[in-house]
């Protein structure tokens, strides 16, 4: 179902176990985390749409909302002025999948995509891309200095952990697997944010897709069980196999940090939860890209390992804001991750290629026919996870402006296509320049290569 919201035009040449069941003690959740180095083992969506520019909505499974005839003035005037980011985060971070939220798209909302939106833009102004840095590939600050370095000291967070991530991919020429690199942070809220928003919110925020062997792993489309759970392998809980490499993968040799992406996450996290277990807590995981799959990965993997639970044993809202985010997993995964009560807002641009992948032939709309019939290869269909707010701008001849993050946020902050284009244009134009020097015309053969890994994979072979 697609509800248009019509805006201004761009300017043509602008570039398991249900939660109930779920294991809940201190005891278990240690057993969880310390098995996690074994090998590891979402909503049907809906979209409302604005068109160009503009925003849609994928609503997932809610219930009508029933209307409230005859409310006095002073009544409404209330409810309004009780609208505050206190009183409404559990709304806001999806605890009734954003129902009466994005149609119109609630100002409260917008605000907090767009801030943990830039959040997670803090990882790109924050990677160090001097190939004659000492921190090459990395960060360019300290953990203590970070926010404030990228102009963002007034975020209310302290990072506390830096998270480093590498796909298990040898590239032609090289010696060995490719080293860690900087993939992102984990950051909590200060006590006068905590007050602010409600709550005591814990953030991982991801970056996307920069070195070789990321896009290596992005092009490796086979579906491959997660497993995170020893105790309970779930053979048809499946994921990309590139993501799952990047998030599982361990490389002694880093000299930030030992451990796999995952193992680092799940500790870092688990820590913070267990420190704030007597307060109100949130656990928001953001990305863009590729980044987007790690933050629905480990949102995924908390819940199925119960690790998501505060001091009292109850579950802790684990929200995955996803920005021009990839599919992740197959229609089992996407299942899973309904029944654990993992919340995912999608932020996709319908313009953008990569929130189409992986899954061009193989996705949610190829597994049943007529509607009843489920085909052989369902197993085997990519499917989106969580709720879709659909942009709509520029058009992809340009694979840069197409999927930029900062694209994305200068139509939720500006809506009007002029204000875009005004304070947009530098990193906009920074952005081609970016993919001209990359020689695009790679663009060409990488997507031709996820399509014959999904033929691949649809025959069996």
């Amino acid at each position: 179902m697609a509800v248009h919201l019509p805006m201004s035009q761009p300017s043509p040449g602008l570039c398991s176990k249900p939660p109930h069941q779920q294991r809940g003690s201190a005891s278990t959740a240690a057993a969880a985390v310390a098995a996690v180095t074994a090998p590891p083992s979402t909503f049907a969506p809906q979209t409302t749409r604005l068109s160009a520019p503009s925003i849609a909505v994928n609503v997932r499974h809610t219930k009508p909302v029933t209307p409230v005839v005859g409310v006095l003035p002073e009544r409404a005037a209330k409810k309004k002025s009780d609208e505050t980011l206190a009183n409404m985060w559990r709304e806001i971070q999806g605890g009734r999948d954003w129902a009466g939220l994005v149609e119109p798209l609630h100002p409260l909302l917008r605000a907090e995509i767009v801030r943990y939106g830039e959040l997670v833009a803090a990882t790109y102004k924050a990677f160090d891309l001097d190939a004659g840095s000492k921190r090459y590939l990395n960060c360019k600050y300290g953990k203590t200095r970070m926010l404030e370095a990228v102009g963002m000291a007034g975020t209310g967070y302290a990072v506390t952990r830096y998270i480093y991530a590498a796909p298990d991919i040898a590239l032609p020429g090289a010696a060995g697997p490719c080293p860690s690199r900087w993939i992102g942070y984990v950051a909590v809220a200060s006590d006068d944010a905590a007050r602010r928003l409600g709550r005591r919110d814990i953030v991982v925020s991801f970056r996307g897709t920069v070195t070789g062997s990321e896009w290596v792993a992005n092009m490796m489309s086979s579906l491959e069980p997660a497993r995170f759970d020893p105790a309970d392998a779930r053979p048809d809980v499946k994921v990309e196999s590139g993501f799952l490499s990047v998030y599982t993968s361990d490389d002694a040799t880093c000299r930030f940090t030992c451990g796999s992406c995952r193992n680092q996450l799940l500790s870092e996290v688990t820590r913070l939860i267990n420190k704030y277990k007597h307060e109100e807590i949130s656990i928001t995981l953001a990305g863009h890209s590729m980044g987007s799959s790690l933050a629905l990965l480990l949102g995924y993997d908390l819940a199925e390992l119960g690790l998501n639970r505060d001091g009292n044993g109850n579950t802790v809202p684990t929200t995955v804001y996803s920005f021009a985010g990839p599919r992740v997993g197959n229609t089992g995964f996407k299942n899973r991750c309904d029944e654990l009560g993992v919340k995912v807002l999608r932020v996709v641009n319908v313009n953008d290629p990569i929130t189409k992948l992986p899954g061009i032939f193989l996705n949610e709309n190829s597994r049943v026919l007529g509607g009843r019939l489920e085909l052989p290869w369902s197993c085997a269909c990519y499917t989106h996870v969580g709720v879709e707010l659909a942009l709509d701008f520029f058009k992809a001849r340009d694979p840069a402006c197409v999927h930029d993050l900062e694209a994305y946020l200068g139509l939720l902050k500006y809506p009007k296509i002029a204000k875009v284009k005004k304070d947009g244009e530098d990193l906009i134009s920074k952005a081609k320049k970016f993919v001209l020097q990359q020689n695009f015309d790679t663009w060409r053969w990488q997507m031709a290569a996820i399509q014959v890994g999904e033929l691949v994979q649809a025959m069996g072979m």
